[in-house]
Parts: C-alpha cells; structure tokens; sequence
C-alpha cells in the first residue's frame, strides 16, 4: 500500500481534492481507501451508547457492525500516538491510501494550497512535500506545481510519483 498524503491549511481543499480524486484513480484500476486525521478531539461515540460503556468498561477495541458497514474504535489510553503507517498495517490491503491530514509527519505528501485562505504555505519548511496543487501560479516554487482544477494530472502525478504502475 501507498500513503499518499494531501495536506494543507483549513480552508485550502484537501477533502474536495480527496472527493475528486477517488473516482478518477478508481476509474484506472486502483484500490484506494482513505484516512482523515483531525486535531480536534472528536469522538465518534456518545455517552450512555452501548459502544461507548464498553470503551469505558476498559475495552481496547470496539467493533460497531451494522448491515451496511462496521467500524473499529480503538482506545489510545497508553500506547504510541496513531501514526499513517501503524493504521494503515489495520487496513484491508488496497494500492493506494489517501491520508488528510497528518502534516507534520515525515512522509511524501502533496500540499493543497489557496492564496485566498491567508495563510503561508507549508512547503518551504516541509521536506516531504512532494508537490503543490494550487488554484493560481506559485512563483519560485522548488517543488512540483499542480494545477488543483485538473484533477486527471493530479491523479497523473500521484501514479508517476508513488511509483503505482500503468493502468
């Protein structure tokens, strides 16, 4: 599997640049999942739930199963901080995980920046950005410039970078 991440400011597109790309490597053959991390503290359970009175009984996990999905929440408590890569090694293999998020971590990402969102750029200062996918022209830019409306060369670059093969 590859992490292939998609970072930027709030505000900037990551999610319609994620929403936009699922079809388009899905359409040439792909696997893709993806994972979205967020630094507010959401919990996706609610007190007095089943689910949430067995998390708080002290169990680690907690599979929620329905006819439609399920899903797997796992407790924190005392072990090493979620990492891209530890979770991933829960998923079920696909090509390709498109992870949000995660912006100061240490693997090769694409930067989603907009001028029009006022804040800097996160490139300069972030080895492993790749490439940058923005709506206008970067100038000096010493990475990679994507153009974040063409989403088929975005998809482009993201199977000749990653190394994902033709499909």
């Amino acid at each position: 599997m590859k992490l292939v991440g998609i970072v930027g400011w709030s505000g900037s597109g990551k999610t319609t640049l994620i929403e936009a790309l699922l079809p388009v490597l899905i359409g040439r053959g792909f696997t893709v999942s993806t994972m979205k991390h967020t630094h507010h503290r959401v919990d996706l359970d609610q007190p007095g739930k089943d689910t949430f009175r067995h998390r708080q009984a002290g169990a680690t996990d907690v599979v929620m199963v329905s006819e439609c999905r399920w899903t797997i929440m796992h407790e924190v408590r005392d072990s090493e901080p979620p990492t891209p890569e530890r979770i991933a090694a829960r998923l079920t293999p696909v090509d390709i995980v498109l992870v949000e998020g995660f912006k100061s971590l240490g693997h090769d990402k694409v930067e989603v920046y907009r001028a029009g969102v006022g804040k800097p750029p996160l490139y300069p200062s972030d080895a492993h950005i790749v490439a940058v996918a923005s709506d206008a022209p970067l100038p000096a830019l010493t990475r990679r410039q994507l153009d974040l409306n063409a989403v088929g060369s975005v998809a482009d670059y993201i199977v000749s970078h990653w190394q994902l093969g033709g499909r």
